[in-house]
């Protein structure tokens, strides 16, 4: 890096408009969408997709309620001409969807891609040339008025060789695409599509889309709202334009820049799935959809099984989602921070299911885009007690006493810094039995039953004690006070029970009982102890034994 004074690059020029309109509005509807993936997606593939890839790929747009689909660049090569081809001739086209093609300004492309167009019915034509100061000069050698002429050339052949197309029943529309829009004077990016739209003469029921791309992001999303508002108040056809967006990520603000250029007035949204396309990608519309449905506004898109548009996307493209990727990635509906996890668990406990969404941490109801709830926390050495009684009542039905979570999650914390790696749900269960449920020494519980008389509770007891077998007998005023009694007799420390919680473990005739029990050791030291039995009574007695066990383990 240079050291400072930083000379080597400059800020991107503000545009001066004082009475811009767009950081008091909010966005109250979808725009319209455009995937690019087959084509701008497409071509940024290490490995492009074959055309039986493309085809499953197209079928997933249409799935997913896309209505207008780029499908290829037909003159570039042979390859995209048979696959638009074959999506017209095989009739894989629904009616209410329109393919759209991209074509450079020359007429021997104009003309092969009308050829491979015949037959569709509803078709967006995109046309192109490059417009910015650098282009001009770099590129074209070329003056202001050069550029004019070739995209007003352009338009009319466009114009003339889609007449036949017209004329056979073909719905045609047009897009011009000033290519790096946000890098060229705003006032002559005005010029070049008042120029083209003279030429094309759209209408109100057949509008232009005039596409203005951040071809590469160089500025700040505000400054990117401020070009589009800026066009959407100059442009002298406005009712008949569609004010189109396709911003790139450079700057990795590609969807806060097409957010707030939606505020700004466009119409249109190009992107692609999960964001694909050159150096850091293309808009990713999954993002911006999701985050506008997050507000309360339906994106018109379908993205209820995101695990299986991943699946799909992942297997064609060869790429991978990242794990952070908003919304689709696999760890965004999990938390790690023992604190965050305790947040989640308590207000989504609370969260009614008619109520506005309001779970901490969680923007967006899982289950809305079909990810599991079983996935929302994980565990690791950072976790907290809420996060492990998470897992455990959520994975496994045991609904510990709230008392007992900092007892248990200092158990499972320690053992994830022991393995210095994240712990399974089937790691936390295992631990959690080992711990409470099977533990059987010092004291071994071999029989227990109960007779009443009156108010009054005779319990008779055998338990392994160092060693020995005790057989023993005491009263008291339940079950739990008789069998602490008889187990004095046996040389057992005394302790005193704190609390006592139980409830059902499953459903139905294969329903368990589990009992939590809480006990104070003579040291006034405090253990859990749990048991599970199909007898509710013989559950709370394991659970005294496990209590104990635990305590004696630690004296």
């Amino acid at each position: 890096m240079q050291s400072a004074p930083v000379t080597k690059y400059r800020p991107f020029p503000p545009v001066q408009l004082p009475s811009r309109q767009w950081p008091n509005r909010t966005i109250t509807h979808a725009p319209i969408w455009c995937s690019v993936d087959l084509r701008d997606g497409n071509q940024a593939l290490a490995q492009p997709m074959s055309v039986e890839e493309k085809l499953e790929y197209f079928e997933l747009l249409v799935k997913i309620g896309f209505k207008e689909i780029e499908v290829g660049f037909p003159s570039a090569s042979q390859i995209e001409f048979d696959f638009t081809r074959r999506l017209i001739e095989e009739g894989r086209i629904p009616d209410d969807v329109a393919i759209q093609i991209l074509c450079q300004c020359r007429e021997e492309l104009i003309t092969r891609s009308c050829e491979a167009l015949q037959g569709a019915k509803n078709v967006v034509f995109h046309l192109y040339n490059s417009t910015s100061p650098a282009q001009r000069r770099y590129v074209f050698n070329a003056e202001r008025a050069d550029i004019v002429k070739i995209a007003t050339t352009g338009t009319e052949w466009v114009k003339r060789h889609t007449r036949p197309l017209i004329d056979a029943g073909t719905n045609v529309r047009f897009e011009y695409s000033p290519e790096s829009f946000t890098s060229t004077e705003l006032d002559f990016a005005l010029e070049v599509c008042e120029a083209v739209t003279d030429i094309w003469q759209p209408s109100v029921d057949n509008k232009i889309i005039l596409n203005l791309p951040a071809t590469v992001e160089y500025a700040t999303p505000n400054i990117h709202a401020d070009q589009i508002e800026w066009m959407c108040t100059h442009l002298t056809r406005r009712d008949r334009t569609i004010v189109s967006l396709h911003t790139h990520n450079d700057r990795g603000t590609g969807v806060a820049a097409t957010e707030l250029a939606l505020l700004a007035g466009a119409d249109r949204v190009e992107g692609t799935l999960f964001g694909n396309g050159e150096r850091t990608g293309n808009l990713d519309i999954v993002t911006v959809a999701l985050n506008l449905y997050t507000h309360g506004v339906h994106p018109g898109l379908d993205l209820s099984d995101i695990n299986g548009i991943r699946e799909v996307y992942e297997r064609v493209t060869k790429l991978e989602v990242p794990p952070r990727h908003p919304y689709a990635g696999e760890l965004v509906f999990t938390a790690f921070s023992g604190s965050h996890q305790d947040a989640i668990k308590k207000s989504w406990e609370k969260q009614k299911p008619d109520a506005p969404w309001d779970v901490l941490y969680i923007p967006l109801d899982p289950a809305d885009i079909g990810r599991s709830y079983k996935a929302i926390i994980r565990i690791n050495s950072q976790s907290g007690k809420g996060g492990v009684a998470y897992v455990l009542e959520n994975e496994f039905g045991f609904q510990l006493p709230k008392l007992m979570h900092k007892e248990i999650g200092k158990i499972i914390n320690d053992l994830a810094d022991a393995k210095g790696t994240e712990l399974t749900a089937e790691e936390i269960h295992t631990t959690f039995l080992r711990e409470y449920i099977e533990r059987a020494a010092p004291v071994k519980l071999l029989l227990f039953k109960t007779t009443e008389r009156g108010s009054s509770v005779t319990c008779q007891a055998t338990v392994e004690y160092e060693g020995r077998e005790h057989k023993l007998t005491a009263k008291g005023n339940g079950p739990i006070d008789a069998f602490v009694r008889a187990l004095t007799s046996a040389g057992v420390p005394h302790f005193e029970l704190l609390s006592y919680a139980e409830h059902s473990l499953g459903k139905g005739a294969e329903a368990r009982a589990v009992s939590y029990i809480q006990i104070k050791t003579e040291r006034g030291n405090t253990y859990f102890g749990a048991g599970i039995d199909t007898n509710i009574e013989l559950a709370s007695i394991k659970a005294v034994v496990s209590a104990l066990n635990r305590a004696l383990s630690k004296s």
